[in-house]
């Protein structure tokens, strides 16, 4: 991938946006020999290096070189009670961007059709893309960055500030993130604490709160319960915030509309963000395998696997029990959590289970409430 490549005013395909979903189909494009032309077009403004990702899988992943890190077991808090969870036949891995775009690169450098190009997409159409005022002709547009011209309405709303701790002490286990932690107040809507330990002193620690679509995000709030966190709970003894990463992320449970012509937008604008846990990293993984399938037997990159509804409806009632009554989340994350091991959830948030499997795990949770969600769903 070669930066500064002049532009071509006319190529095979164009991805718009150099982030986690175009390096990743880049990288997928190039292992399935797709021989066409392939531009990538960013304009620097989202920085890689600033920029990491975790993610479970259980299964080996093109990308998997660019993990840091790797965790065979979880620690979690929740009802009252901290209990380290192995993960089973699954592994939490840790992907920074600088790796990313590192390994991602030993597949598209030695290609002499894949190049990247520094600039702004300003649309992209039926006809290519505009990039800083000039028009590109492109048979296949890959969009990351403009999203559909009409998207899905938003569930909920996701709201993280993460910081990256230096602690006086060696406050951390290493071995063992905390994938969730609800020490925290609920009164500003349901909430958790994460932390990625990188060593025995140093972590993210993350608060991340649900709220309903257009809540204002409270800084203070957050701060407070981060503060709170690090001095009573992990007893840093002292510690140094390096560096905050922020945002507040739409959740949407319906399927945004992908395609408009040759155009297919991909990453968290294209839905691959699923809603009721923020995770999209493996999704991305599997979309931009089944993409770069599709070119490589079909000639084009539309035959994608259908969104399950069935899934869709579970986060967005999720989703409307807990904006409505925030210690619901709590009572959900306990019940799909409560097994010897981590494999039950996570292959559900995987959506990898049956019905029969989905009602042993919603075994543990209020009936009454989760049917008046979907009552309210199905109606609306």
């Amino acid at each position: 991938m070669r930066g500064g490549a002049e532009l071509s005013r006319h190529t095979t395909t164009v991805i718009a946006g150099g982030g986690v979903s175009g390096l990743s189909l880049a990288a997928h494009l190039a292992v399935a020999d797709h021989r066409h032309p392939v531009v990538v077009v960013d304009d620097g403004s989202h920085p890689l290096d600033d920029r990491t990702w975790a993610s479970w899988s259980d299964r080996p992943g093109l990308l998997d070189a660019a993990a840091s890190r790797w965790f065979e077991r979880i620690r979690v808090h929740v009802n009252g009670r901290t209990t380290v969870i192995p993960l089973g036949r699954y592994r939490y891995r840790v992907v920074r961007g600088s790796d990313l775009r590192s390994v991602v690169r030993r597949y598209t450098d030695p290609l002499p059709h894949f190049t990247f190009h520094r600039g702004h997409v300003d649309r992209a159409d039926q006809d290519g893309v505009v990039v800083d005022g000039d028009h590109v002709r492109a048979r296949w547009v890959f969009d990351s960055v403009i999203g559909p011209e009409v998207p899905p309405p938003s569930e909920a709303q996701l709201g993280f500030r993460g910081w990256y701790v230096r602690s006086e002490r060696a406050a951390f286990d290493a071995e063992t993130p905390t994938f969730f932690d609800f020490r925290t107040s609920q009164d500003h809507g349901a909430s958790f604490v994460y932390v990625l330990p990188f060593d025995a002193h140093h972590a993210l620690v993350e608060h991340t709160s649900f709220t309903a679509s257009g809540a204002l995000e409270i800084p203070r709030v957050q701060q407070e319960a981060l503060t709170e966190y690090l001095t009573e709970v992990v007893c840093t003894g002292g510690h140094e915030v390096e560096r905050e990463e922020h945002a507040v992320l739409p959740l949407h449970a319906a399927q945004a509309q992908r395609r408009r012509g040759n155009v297919l937008t991909i990453g968290t604008r294209g839905g691959l963000l699923k809603a009721s846990t923020g995770f999209g990293y493996q999704r991305i993984q599997r979309d931009s395998e089944a993409i770069a399938k599709s070119l490589r037997r079909n000639g084009h990159p539309f035959d994608l696997p259908e969104p399950s509804g069935r899934f869709r409806m579970f986060d967005a009632v999720l989703l409307d029990v807990v904006t409505r009554e925030s210690a619901q989340l709590e009572r959900a994350f306990g019940a799909l959590f409560r097994y010897r091991t981590a494999e039950p959830a996570l292959r559900f948030l995987d959506e990898a289970t049956t019905p029969p499997q989905e009602w042993k795990l919603f075994a543990g949770m209020p009936a009454p409430v989760y049917l008046a969600a979907a009552g309210r769903r199905l109606s609306s």
